[in-house]
Parts: C-alpha cells; sequence; structure tokens
C-alpha cells in the first residue's frame, strides 16, 4: 500500500526527523488559509506517484494569492493516470545542499538495505549509473538492527552536512522502516541548510501489504492500488487476482505454484493474463475463479494446474467441473493435475470432459503456449 506525502511524512517526524510546517488543503481557498499562516510555500499534487514535478503537479507560491491559484491549477490535475484530489502547501526552505536516503526490501541480500548518496534530487537509478561511487549500499541484518557504528563506518563525510545530523536521520530513517513494516521509506531530496542541518522535503512510504491489519489505523491513510475493473471483481468474491497484459489465462492453487506457472509460461515464450491462486476455495468458488479469468477478453487459452499436499486436487479439480456447464468455456483449457487425489482427480476429468491432464506442468505450459499463437 503507497502513501501519499502528507500521509507518509508524520512517520519521519515521529522518529525525529525534522519536515517542514504544512497543511492539507482540498480547495484554493484551503490553500490560501495556509499560506497565510506558513507564509512563502510550495504547493504539492498529493497522489501516491512519482514525477510529480515534471508532471506540473509541484508549484513556489510567495502569497496566499498565489498558493490560491497554483492550488486551483493543480486540483484536478491527471498524474500518472491518478487524480489530484488534494494538495500539501508547504513552507519553503532554503536548500544548500541535496542528498538522498532510503531504506527498502532488497530481493538479493533478501533483507533491508540503505540507500544514500550526496548526490540528491534525482532518480536513484539516474544516481546509480552516473555517480555510482556515490551511492553507498548498506544491508542490514534485521536481527542486529543498523548501529551507529556501522552507520560511521559505512557514510562518508559530507561538505557542508552536520555529520551527526545526517547519521541521526539515516538512524531514524531505519527505524521508521522497521516500526512501520515498510516495503520502502524514501527521503529525495534530503536538504541541507546554511547550517548544515537536515530536512526531508518529500517522503515516499509503501506500507508491506501483508502487514495491513498490524496496522489498521496506518492503513486508513494509505492509497491502496488503484484496481481495474476485474481486479475489484476477484477482490469482492475474495480472490487475489492481478490482471497482466498477456493471453494464457490461469487457474492454479497456492501463490507459489501460481507464480511458478507463470514463470514457466514466460520461459516458453507465452504471456500470462492474470495472477490467480484459488487455493482450498477450489471447490465452493469454482464457479467464480472460472468467471474472472475468462472474462478478460485478451485470455487465448486458460492454464489449470493444480498441485495436492493439504489441498486435495480431486476436491479443487471437482470443484471446477462443478462449474464447468454454467460457465461454458470458449477457449481450449489445458489441465496439469499431481499430488495428493491425483488419481480421483485425473477420473473426474476424463469422466467428465473425455480428457487427460497433462504428465507435467511443462508439457500443459508448452501446449496452452502454442495454442494462442
Amino acid at each position: 500500500m503507497n502513501f501519499e506525502e502528507h500521509a507518509a511524512k508524520p512517520l519521519l517526524r515521529s522518529v525525529g526527523i525534522t519536515v517542514p510546517e504544512s497543511g492539507l488543503a482540498r480547495s484554493a481557498e484551503e490553500a490560501a488559509a495556509i499560506a497565510k499562516r506558513i507564509g512563502p510555500c510550495v504547493v504539492k499534487a498529493q497522489v501516491p506517484t512519482g514525477k510529480r514535478g515534471k508532471a506540473g503537479g509541484i508549484a513556489l507560491a510567495a502569497s496566499p494569492e498565489d498558493a490560491s491559484v497554483e492550488a486551483e491549477r493543480i486540483l484536478g490535475m491527471e498524474i500518472a493516470g491518478l487524480p489530484v484530489r488534494s494538495v500539501l502547501v508547504e513552507a519553503q526552505v532554503p536548500i544548500a545542499k541535496e542528498l538522498y536516503a532510503a531504506v527498502l526490501n532488497d530481493s538479493d541480500t533478501k533483507g533491508p538495505l540503505l540507500l544514500f548518496s550526496a548526490e540528491g534530487g534525482m532518480d536513484i537509478e539516474d544516481i546509480a549509473a552516473n555517480h555510482p561511487d556515490a551511492l553507498v549500499r548498506l544491508p542490514i541484518d534485521i536481527r542486529e538492527g543498523l548501529s551507529r557504528a556501522t552507520l560511521d563506518d559505512a557514510v562518508p563525510e559530507v561538505d557542508g552536512v552536520d555529520r551527526a545530523a545526517l547519521l541521526d536521520v539515516l538512524a531514524g530513517l531505519y527505524e521508521a522502516y522497521a516500526a512501520n513494516d515498510a516495503e520502502l521509506m524514501e527521503i529525495n531530496p534530503l536538504i541541507a541548510n546554511a547550517d548544515g542541518g537536515l530536512v526531508a522535503l518529500d517522503c515516499k512510504f509503501t506500507l508491506d501489504d501483508s502487514a495491513v491489519r498490524r496496522h489498521e489505523k496506518l492503513a486508513k491513510s494509505g492509497t491502496p492500488d488503484k484496481l481495474t475493473e476485474l481486479e475489484q471483481r476477484g477482490q469482492d468474491i475474495g480472490f487475489k487476482y492481478i490482471e497482466l497484459d498477456g493471453n494464457v489465462g490461469v487457474l492454479s492453487n497456492g501463490a507459489g505454484l501460481t507464480m511458478t506457472t507463470m514463470d514457466a509460461i514466460s520461459h516458453y515464450g507465452g504471456e500470462p493474463a492474470n495472477f490467480l491462486e484459488i487455493g482450498g476455495n477450489a471447490f465452493t468458488l469454482g464457479k467464480q475463479a472460472l468467471e474472472v479469468v475468462l472474462a478478460n477478453p485478451r485470455v487465448k487459452s486458460l492454464l489449470i494446474n493444480f498441485c495436492g499436499a493439504i489441498a486435495r486436487t480431486d476436491v479443487m479439480t471437482g470443484g471446477v467441473l462443478e462449474a464447468w456447464d454454467d460457465v461454458n468455456p470458449q477457449v481450449p483449457v489445458f489441465w496439469a493435475i499431481s499430488g495428493t487425489g491425483e488419481a480421483d482427480a485425473r477420473k473426474m476429468l476424463k469422466d467428465k470432459l473425455g480428457i487427460d491432464p497433462y504428465p507435467t506442468m511443462d508439457d500443459a505450459v508448452k501446449a496452452a503456449v502454442e495454442a494462442v499463437r
């Protein structure tokens, strides 16, 4: 779950990181009132995406009248397909130097990774590509946390920046990341003022979806991902359904098996049309699952892959077959079945549809991919 800037910055403030004075406005009149209170300001579109400045969603305002005009212009804009319904009116801060800092989940080290650069104000990809020596990459052992000594060894001196303040900010950033089950906690830019003190001018925070139930109050201020019509339909039923751009539909059990099935489709030259794992709900929700997958007009073949361990393949197969006549798939369907209940599942498939499942998942995947060519 992503968070807009106004909802992310309080998490920084709670660990002692300085952020500018600000207020949230949903109208030009509210923006003018906040500007009157805080003086020269920046009016920022509140959407959970980057590139706001390049899209015209960030503007300086020297007066309440300017703030009103800019808020009127920005409210109602669309940035990356997201409508702007509020703006953050934030006090202008003199900038002596821009830095970059983030803590994120790193797939290579299987844990948190601190990124820091004295070259801020640009995309981290640009920093990594154009200034690789300026980017500090510090893996963090979650069992030990981030010690001041480790930071002191890893982070270089930065001219014009109070070193103690910098290490405090980086330690606080990791504290906010860990306390809030973040996937990403980023400050760009982290600016130094004339005295070397540090202020977070922006904050990007992504909450791990699996941790939403542990942070119900926090999640209320988040911005859930924008769902497609089919994704919303799947969510309403209780499925984790993700619509993709391919044409091979996928119906499988277990998130790991589903991801493996999608990887196999890609490996053999196809493109999966969706992620949908049905698990133990296959018997009671087989019809709904088939309908959601096949409602995508891009689907030209369907791959059903069941592997039984705790969930029995005969129960899952029976649930789908019970709905078969009602749904009446109009695309070729390819089955792979293995594991607990396999013999009964194969017999059910033969009795109902007069077909046998493919000997292996790879065989079924190859056939499903070939069918759409």
